[in-house]
């Protein structure tokens, strides 16, 4: 095997871990960010991501919208 082919071999190596890697922090990050901030549906939102990621990266971005969104308080009536 020539030194060229090793080296194709490591950059075709490091390119998929790099894609790896990437997909597994895309699929992480929203349901991180929801845990994190205390969401009521956090496990929701990570279950979407990873849903959303697997079947088209469509609605990922939604998503992600949705991990920082809170749920508005509700208030006491008073009567």
């Amino acid at each position: 095997m020539a030194p060229l082919d090793i080296f194709a071999w490591i950059v075709l190596l490091v390119v998929v871990a790099t894609l790896v890697a990437s997909f597994v922090a895309l699929g992480v990050m929203p349901g991180r960010i929801a845990r994190r901030r205390g969401h009521p549906w956090a496990q929701a939102v990570a279950i979407g991501s990873w849903a959303t990621l697997i079947f088209g990266f469509v609605f990922w971005p939604l998503i992600l919208v949705w991990a920082y969104v809170d749920t508005p308080a509700k208030r006491e009536t008073s009567r």
